[in-house]
């Protein structure tokens, strides 16, 4: 218990998944923690369970493509907080399922947005404010931002841009004398409400199909993957940077 307490988190995409299981447990952990997210309902949910467990937390909305809310975020909780000391970089979206030739523009750029730039803005405003007393930043990838998979073009190519941003922005902290860490996460297929609407999309077989690819015969939890970034985000990982964190259930082993 404890691990990141006294520590002030933003995590993006906290209203549900990934996201929401990693606010709850570094909350859990001693961090106040401010979840961004664009499900206001959802999000404020999240924010009031965690100050109904004794932890503190609050809600923001956010749209992490926007560079002028991403200002006011980071403001806002430099101005409650007077810190920032990890920053969660997790909002994304998925997008499978659609052939390369088959794939719009406009398809591309949302994926882009959303997944690389929003990650991008967010470690730039991250650098910015932790420049002076340090922090962590953790990106969510993927394990396709390390492999490929078919009909996943914008997706993967997205994801496999925030696992070597990462890398970059990692040397260039170090580079500058700055005492930020920066790791990506990259989940395998996590039980989250993304990974369930790539399933009902792609029926039964879909499921099966995923089942099938995974050493352990099933899907991991989101708080499997919340406990990788909780291990980043600590004083345990002091000597960890540039570093990417696979949690797949072996995916990536075979």
């Amino acid at each position: 218990m404890g691990r990141v307490s006294g520590k002030v988190a933003i995590v993006t995409g906290g209203a549900s998944g990934i996201g929401r299981a990693t606010s709850e447990l570094l909350a859990s952990e001693g961090a106040t923690v401010v979840l961004t997210d664009l499900q206001d309902g959802p999000g404020e949910d999240v924010a009031e369970g965690i100050r109904a467990a004794g932890g503190s937390a609050g809600y923001h909305h956010h749209d992490v493509t926007d560079e002028a809310a991403w200002e006011k975020v980071v403001a806002e909780v430099l101005s409650a907080h007077g810190q920032l000391d990890i920053l969660v970089n997790n909002a994304g979206v998925g997008g499978g399922g659609i052939p390369v030739d088959e794939m719009t523009m406009e398809h591309w750029r949302h994926t882009m947005s959303v997944n690389l730039d929003g990650v991008f803005l967010g470690v730039k405003h991250g650098v910015r404010a932790m420049a002076e007393a340090g922090g962590a930043i953790i990106n969510t990838s993927s394990i396709l931002g390390v492999v490929g998979l078919p009909n996943t073009a914008a997706y993967t190519a997205s994801k496999g841009g925030v696992r070597l941003l990462t890398k970059a922005v990692a040397m260039e902290c170090a580079a500058r004398g700055l005492n930020i860490r920066v790791c990506s996460v990259h989940p395998g297929f996590i039980d989250t409400p993304m990974v369930g609407g790539a399933i009902q999309k792609g029926g039964p077989e879909r499921r099966e199909a995923i089942l099938k690819s995974q050493p352990t015969g099933q899907m991991g939890e989101p708080k499997d993957i919340a406990e990788g970034i909780l291990y980043l985000a600590s004083d345990a990982a002091k000597f960890v940077s540039g570093s990417e964190l696979i949690i797949d259930g072996g995916y990536l082993a075979r």
